[in-house]
């Protein structure tokens, strides 16, 4: 199911949009996978203040950033394929574009296109 949906108007490094989201659901998480993009020391110490452990994989600067890496579990970090499947499904069903002309009409769009989703998937499986 889709729980949260986060908009941006300008374009925010994935970092930065990172805590933004994570702080909403930080009552909810138990932990949190993510891309390289979201990769950052401040934001893994606030995970981790709050409980939530961080899969996020260390982008390589250095031969102990391989090494963290290499500790994570593949098991809980490669659970990310879910969301991929979800953005890949409403995009697939729903359509890819957002017709709306302003900001609000936009997220509204996008909001109501996770409702329908999470509507079609409470009705296939109960």
């Amino acid at each position: 199911y889709v729980f949260d949906v986060h908009c941006t108007t300008t374009k925010k490094h994935d970092a930065k949009i990172g805590p933004q989201v994570a702080r909403r659901n930080a009552a909810d998480l138990r932990s949190l996978a993510a891309d390289r993009g979201y990769d950052g020391k401040p934001f893994r110490d606030e995970l981790r203040a709050n409980g939530i452990r961080p899969l996020i994989k260390h982008r390589i600067y250095s031969s102990l950033d391989r090494a963290h890496n290499a500790r994570m579990s593949s098991r809980w970090y490669n659970r990310r394929w879910m969301v991929e499947t979800v953005f890949s499904s409403i995009k697939r069903t729903l359509g890819s574009a957002v017709r709306a002309r302003s900001w609000q009409l936009e997220f509204r769009e996008m909001v109501l296109k996770c409702a329908v989703y999470n509507l079609r998937r409470t009705v296939r499986y109960p």
